[in-house]
């Protein structure tokens, strides 16, 4: 009753695991539909020099042919030029200055020395100056309205009285100045130097730019201008078959482009866009899932992993739509797409990255414009980013796959713009700008990943990286205190990782696995063979079983070790299934030798298990069975290593310890040459425990 019991609870979890990751990707999609912008799709694409190879385009209705960028900007150009610059009269500031003037050469009259006789006359002069001066007008020259001429139409307010004057008529400080001195040169009988000294002092701008009133007149000149030119009759031919799209006939497509969404948006129904996009987008993720029942069924089984994928997927689409939506920024390619493919890469595989980022690009490119050269860019650029990090064993690999990526995309622009333009001479550089800052947002992926290692408990090869570096302070421990121990893991290292990479596998995990998969020995270093230096050996004082069990619990105490250092499961695994449920054979073959008539428990000498479930822990087991081995040989050449090698592989099999491993046979005796041509160079004597 107790199993059927716990058989249905397993049922119930798996039923409730399956719900929870349809719900999952129910919310995902609904999230993705809810970002996505809500309009209906324009069915053609369209670019500048290609041949329309569709069927005649007849205008369904009339539509205005809009002005490209271009054209606007010189009509805005045109009619900005044509602006008045408005000069508000400040008429008080005459009467101030020739009173400021009058007390000015009242004060320093007296120290002048000039005849008093002369005073009514430099008052004249100095007052019919200022006062001619004045009326004029004094202004200071705008440096936007000098850049087409110096001298420029002016419009002068003086109390909401408007007067039409050239700057040509006007007084500047320094003009003024100067037709003061002029004019004062012709009377010889006054002290020149000091009247303009006097006058100069006076000076200042009557008429000030008034920046808010020639703005506003501006901006109305601008807003006022039309952004269309001519228009596209119903039942007319906007392209034929066959023509090739000129600027003419492109223009009059993003016209029709442009009246068709404006159509769909007031006449469209709102509620079918939204069902279509519900299926595209349930497709698309639907497909992923049985990608992943397929070929990735221990990502299928776990929710969390899936949650993260979908995560993934969602965070992407959504800020691709609000950019969309916000038109902020406006070149869509500043986002960094790359960023997916990147960390599904280094959180799971190749495979996976590649059919992710196939899939978000496929329903990004339904609302993207262009969407067959975006397809194409960002293909091709995540293709690259996962080929370029396919197996990463150093930091720097971010760097240089930026760099490939960001080449890849220039030669993409490249042929895309000579295939539009037909010209190299008028490529506007800053439309690769861009990508440049895509790629470099893309290396936002590194603070993520270490992210979503920590929420979701992933171990990726980043971590695996930090954690095969031998400064590490549990390898730093064991090689201070075990150091032959140490000295075999390293051996042991090698050879896995060599046999991984051939036979395929994660090489980065498989050697940190080595290097970390017999940390438990630090605890009675010199019960193991490689750690004994004097020729002393403990194990000669105890019984077989004792010794058979100091030999067993490295095992145990290296995963309590593990654990308490915070090591990844995924490498705890290769601590408990490096020596499966083999036996001990030393110290059983030794105690069923020498106590013929005792009754032997062989699960005393039996390690506790389990048999490796994974291509990576088998080839750890042979590759530390082997090396172990090999130490034990007197005179190692190739013959005998050839034969020692066989030996332990058919031991393992014979065991069935690789029977849950999927490791093949051609697998196996790939690695098995592999182990014989490295062990070739490893002379080193073992006893045969």
């Amino acid at each position: 009753m107790a199993k059927l019991s716990t058989s249905r609870q397993k049922a119930l979890l798996r039923k409730y695991a399956r719900n929870v990751k349809f719900l999952m990707m129910l919310l995902s999609v609904i999230l993705i539909v809810y970002f996505l912008p809500k309009q209906a799709k324009f069915s053609y694409e369209h670019e500048k020099g290609r041949i329309w190879n569709q069927k005649d385009l007849v205008s369904p209705y009339n539509f205005a042919i809009l002005k490209t960028p271009q054209e606007i900007m010189a009509d805005q150009k045109s009619a900005l030029e044509s602006i008045t610059p408005i000069y508000q009269l400040d008429a008080a500031m005459q009467n101030q200055q020739i009173d400021g003037f009058k007390s000015d050469l009242e004060i320093k009259w007296h120290n002048a020395g000039i005849n008093d006789k002369l005073k009514p006359k430099y008052i004249t002069a100095g007052t019919d100056l200022l006062t001619e001066i004045y009326q004029t007008g004094v202004f200071k020259p705008n440096a936007k309205y000098q850049q087409s001429s110096e001298n420029y139409p002016v419009r002068i307010l003086d109390k909401n009285v408007a007067t039409d004057k050239n700057t040509s008529e006007l007084f500047t400080k320094e003009k003024a100045q100067a037709y003061c001195d002029k004019v004062l040169s012709k009377h010889t009988d006054l002290d020149k130097a000091f009247l303009l000294d006097l006058i100069s002092n006076r000076l200042q701008n009557n008429l000030a730019y008034d920046n808010n009133l020639t703005s506003r007149l501006e901006k109305e000149v601008v807003d006022g201008l039309s952004v269309t030119r001519g228009m596209v009759q119903k039942g007319e031919v906007i392209v034929y078959k066959g023509s090739v799209v000129n600027d003419d006939v492109y223009q009059k497509l993003e016209s029709f482009k442009k009246a068709f969404e404006d159509n769909a948006r007031v006449n469209g129904n709102r509620n079918l866009v939204l069902l279509g996009q519900f299926f595209l987008v349930a497709i698309a993720l639907s497909l992923l899932m049985i990608f992943l029942y397929l070929f990735r069924k221990d990502i299928y089984a776990d929710n969390r992993l899936v949650s993260l994928i979908l995560l993934v997927i969602t965070a992407m689409l959504a800020t691709l739509s609000l950019a969309i939506k916000l038109q902020f920024p406006t070149n869509l390619y500043y986002i960094p797409y790359c960023i997916v493919p990147i960390i599904i890469r280094i959180l799971f595989d190749t495979r996976l990255a590649l059919e992710i980022h196939l899939l978000v690009v496929l329903i990004a490119g339904f609302f993207v414009p262009n969407s067959f050269e975006f397809a194409y860019y960002e293909i091709t650029a995540g293709m690259v980013s996962i080929y370029s990090i396919k197996n990463l064993v150093r930091r720097e690999q971010f760097l240089i796959s930026a760099v490939i990526i960001i080449f890849t995309y220039f030669v993409a622009f490249l042929g895309i713009t000579f295939i539009r333009e037909g010209d190299f001479l008028n490529i506007d550089w800053m439309d690769f700008l861009p990508f440049v800052v895509s790629v470099l947002l893309t290396l936002l992926a590194y603070p993520l990943i270490y992210l979503f290692e920590k929420i979701f408990a992933i171990t990726s090869e980043i971590t695996l990286i930090e954690l095969t570096n031998t400064n590490a302070p549990l390898l730093r421990e064991l090689a201070f205190n075990a150091p032959g121990t140490f000295q075999h893991s390293l051996q042991v290292a090698n050879l896995a990782e060599n046999a991984i990479y051939a036979v395929g596998g994660n090489a980065l995990l498989v050697r940190a696995g080595a290097l970390y998969h017999d940390i438990g020995k630090m605890e009675n270093p010199l019960f193991f063979i490689e750690n004994q230096s004097s020729g002393f050996n403990p194990h000669d004082k105890l019984p077989y079983e004792e010794s058979a069990q100091i030999i067993i619990r490295h095992v145990s105490r290296g995963i309590e070790m593990a654990r308490k250092a915070n090591l990844p499961e995924v490498v705890i695994d290769f601590i408990r299934t490096h020596h499966g449920n083999t036996r001990v054979d030393y110290f059983y073959q030794s105690s069923l030798k020498n106590f013929p008539e005792k009754f032997i428990n062989e699960n005393i000498f039996r390690y506790p298990g389990p048999i490796p479930f994974t291509k990576e822990g088998a080839v750890l087991m042979l590759a530390d069975s082997v090396e172990a081995a090999s130490r034990s040989l007197k005179e190692p050449d190739e013959e005998s290593i050839s034969v020692l090698v066989d030996r332990i592989v058919k031991y393992k099999l014979d065991q069935n310890q690789l029977k849950d491993s999927n490791i093949t046979l051609k697998d196996i005796e790939t690695i098995k040459a592999i182990f014989k041509r490295m062990l070739m160079s490893i002379y080193h004597v073992r006893i045969d425990y």
